[in-house]
């Protein structure tokens, strides 16, 4: 399954509140994350506002446009707009990062060159 990272800003006098509110992501959101396709998600915060995200989705492009035709979504990103850098909705200001190293897939890799 693909692998995605990406990264966001949240701002540094609204990161209590950030933390908070993912503490207890709302039911309805959850499921539908999850039935969007995100899989394996996690979201990492830094104490400087720095937001990394990881999700594993089979169309990463498909899951986000199926989470922005739901209502739990849209309540969700205006609610949680207030708290990021950026301004707009934080779900369309993420920045993706490629990924360069996986040890899994590099540890597999090796497995079948010695298996050759």
């Amino acid at each position: 399954m693909p692998r995605y990272c990406f990264v966001s800003r949240v701002r540094t006098d609204r990161l209590q509140e950030y933390r908070r509110r993912h503490a207890a992501v709302w039911p309805e959101m959850l499921r539908a994350l999850h039935d969007t396709g995100w899989r394996n998600y996690s979201i990492f915060l830094g104490d400087d506002g720095l937001l990394v995200g990881y999700v594993e989705a089979d169309d990463l492009a498909a899951s986000q446009a199926a989470m922005q035709a739901t209502d739990v979504n849209r309540r969700w990103q205006e609610e949680m707009a207030l708290l990021f850098a950026d301004g707009g909705k934080p779900d369309e200001n993420w920045r993706l990062i490629d990924e360069v190293f996986n040890l899994d897939d590099q540890l597999a890799a090796v497995a079948r060159d010695e298996d050759r």
